[in-house]
């Protein structure tokens, strides 16, 4: 009997971790606040050096002429229809003694986008034109605490 009690709850485990896995089509949920809020904050996009719209990037290149700054394993811990808020590692070269023989460096961030706006690419979806970085642990030279960069159209 204690076999068979231990094989129903392992297969109800079993049963329950594949139905959390499954998708469930937006279509299918409840309308409720955190659904709406999902809704509408999938049409603000972070647009990257590419023209590529991104929603919820887990890496941001910054310097699209030469490759020499990224955000890394972002995990943002809110993407909304105003501002998106994160953690992540901002690698930087130190160009010593110059760019192509030089190493990158990783230093925590606090990662914010704001000011979104309509973008002219694509006037359906609204994008994020304002990035802050606030260092939590150590700056790359020549770099403030807190910096902030407008992001391109």
């Amino acid at each position: 009997m204690h076999t068979r009690n231990l094989r129903t709850a392992v297969m109800l485990c079993a049963a329950t971790a594949l139905a959390a896995a499954i998708p469930v089509p937006a279509s299918a949920s409840a309308a409720s606040p955190a659904s709406a809020e999902s809704r509408s904050s999938a049409h603000v996009v972070a647009v990257d050096c590419f023209s590529n719209a991104q929603v919820r990037p887990d890496d941001f290149l910054l310097a699209c002429g030469d490759g020499n700054n990224r955000l890394i394993e972002i995990q943002w811990s809110h993407w909304g229809p105003t501002s998106a808020v994160g953690r992540a590692l901002d690698a930087v070269n130190d160009c010593q003694p110059y760019c192509a023989a030089g190493k990158f460096h990783s230093y925590p961030v606090i990662v914010r986008l704001d000011r979104p706006e309509t973008w002219n690419s694509h006037p359906e979806l609204r994008q994020f034109t304002r990035l802050h970085l606030v260092y939590t642990d150590g700056t790359p030279a020549h770099t403030e605490r807190v910096v902030t960069h407008e992001l391109w159209d």
